[in-house]
């Protein structure tokens, strides 16, 4: 997070009641997945731009139907977001990282890459670099996308509404994996570690 590096300090837990929990003395963060709920928190801070890193070790195995977001957003109908979402999969398949930037409340700026590495057994760093002239997704420093202020010719832009940090693990099963082929294996246990 923003200062500290404390999660008792920066984050709220929002939703998946004992799901999501604090760990480490505040430096480390788990969210779960079961039937019932997923979980998810968010940043007590709102930002307009900046440098946002975040540490994740995603759900191993068979997570098909999971995702694990890690995104910016504002408030209201007409909001703005920055999505990273990692799209669960069958064991062994390459994990799918979705991209995304809604402005004035209406994304279709989707863009999915391959993870070049197995995301589950160690933390890696994923960042979104947001400034008045573009956003940059970065998987361990290493740029994947970069989406340009183009307000000048009329392309709408996240630039007026300061954000929050959100994390969630969620059941997608309706499309997270191969467009909701793979359904979600209810025999699993899901947790993501921030």
């Amino acid at each position: 997070m923003a200062t500290g590096d404390n999660f008792y300090q920066d984050v709220d837990l929002t939703w998946g009641d004992y799901r999501a929990k604090i760990l480490d003395g505040g430096k480390s963060l788990s969210l779960t997945l079961d039937k019932t709920s997923g979980s998810g928190f968010r940043s007590k801070r709102e930002y307009l731009f900046g440098r946002i890193d975040m540490e994740l070790k995603l759900v191993s195995g068979d997570s098909a139907g999971t995702v694990t977001a890690y995104y910016l957003s504002s408030e209201g109908p007409y909001h703005d977001e920055i999505d990273f979402e990692f799209l669960g999969n069958s064991s062994g398949e390459p994990y799918i990282v979705h991209t995304d930037v809604y402005t004035q409340g209406k994304g279709n700026r989707e863009q999915q890459f391959y993870l070049w590495f197995d995301p589950t057994k160690k933390f890696h760093t994923y960042s979104i670099v947001w400034n008045p002239q573009r956003i940059i997704f970065l998987v361990d420093n290493i740029p994947i996308r970069e989406y340009n202020n183009e307000e000048a010719i009329g392309v709408p832009f996240p630039s007026k509404q300061p954000m929050r940090v959100y994390s969630s693990l969620w059941d997608a099963d309706q499309w997270a994996t191969r467009g909701g082929l793979v359904k979600t294996n209810w025999l699993s246990s899901f947790h993501s570690l921030l």
